[in-house]
């Protein structure tokens, strides 16, 4: 009383806020500011005229704390712990109002009480107890052997099975472990380690080759003469690619110069033509190609001719006769 926050000889100003249950609020009981206590309160009472707030908590703070309450923060009943006393709790965060001042009126806000906590938890617990006995009941059906999962548990042909397939992967394993098989052979055979192990170092000399410029690879990688070759080389195939898009030398005069691609064209419509003429027979060249009878008379002069050269060869005197006249 004598050298408290809000003793006999403590400058105090009174402030105001309102609450719909003062949720047991005495006098006396701490007002604190973000947990620093920084005064009690004076008064707790109901008051007419208000039916959503109708308790009135007067509060008495020490004036050296007044600067850090604003006009807008506000109040709320809490209480220390589970089961101990309420108490009023600022909250100024935020808050940037006019500092207060006697007579001050503060917002208030409902936190939840225990007996708020314990309704809400009812729903909740009776959910549970359902959730509990749906369990119970999906228990007791895997337990009678009903559904997929109780034939997985009761049903004595699948654990046989289940059994035999052990013994077989207990099998494998065994003959894995004696060396039995392609992978036993491999995890047990040393001469397949061995080429294993020469593979890796073959790999790590010619990495070691390649990496000291000796064999082709490593002169491809190391050789600067190579590079700048191939320097040279994109450099010239840019220069030729500029030279064909400006239209220089004969290549780029063909890619640009429209008379040439003009003559060109007409060209191709020529041949086309006569392809066509050819196709359809006409022209001498056409009827050679389309005329059976040339192909004909063509086939008979080669057989008299080939029937005169034997029959040449048969009696050369006959056809080679020669006769001498004298006048």
């Amino acid at each position: 009383m004598m050298s408290g926050i809000t003793g006999l000889f403590a400058t105090t100003i009174s402030i105001k806020t309102y609450f719909d249950n003062a949720e047991g609020l005495r006098n006396g009981q701490p007002v604190d500011l973000q947990g620093v206590p920084i005064g009690n309160v004076q008064a707790v009472r109901v008051v007419m005229g208000r039916q959503v707030d109708p308790v009135e908590v007067v509060m008495r703070i020490n004036h050296k704390y007044a600067p850090f309450v604003r006009e807008d923060s506000t109040a709320t009943i809490l209480t220390a712990g589970v089961l101990g006393d309420s108490y009023v709790d600022i909250d100024s965060r935020g808050a940037n109002g006019a500092v207060i001042k006697d007579g001050t009126i503060l917002k208030s806000t409902n936190a939840p009480s225990l007996q708020d906590v314990v309704r809400s938890s009812q729903t909740s617990l009776q959910n549970l107890d359902v959730l509990v006995k749906r369990v119970d009941h999906i228990v007791a059906e895997v337990d009678n052997g009903k559904g997929s999962l109780g034939k997985i548990i009761n049903d004595p042909a699948l654990f046989n099975r289940a059994t035999a397939i052990l013994n077989q992967i207990q099998g494998l394993l065994n003959d894995v472990s004696a060396g039995k098989g392609t992978i036993g052979r491999l995890l047990n055979d040393e001469t397949l380690a061995n080429k294993l192990i020469d593979s890796v170092d073959k790999l790590d000399t010619i990495m070691e080759e390649t990496q000291g410029g000796k064999n082709n690879l490593g002169k491809i990688l190391h050789d600067e003469s190579l590079y700048n070759n191939l320097h040279q080389t994109i450099a010239k195939a840019n220069q030729l690619m500029d030279d064909l898009n400006s239209g220089r030398g004969p290549a780029g005069k063909l890619l640009k110069d429209e008379e040439m691609a003009k003559k060109l064209q007409n060209t191709i419509n020529k041949l086309s033509s006569i392809a066509d003429k050819l196709e359809a027979g006409e022209g001498s060249a056409g009827r050679f190609l389309k005329d059976p009878s040339l192909y004909n008379n063509a086939d008979q002069l080669l057989v008299e001719t080939r029937d005169l050269i034997k029959a040449v060869r048969q009696d050369p005197k006959k056809y080679l006769t020669i006769h001498l006249k004298l006048f």
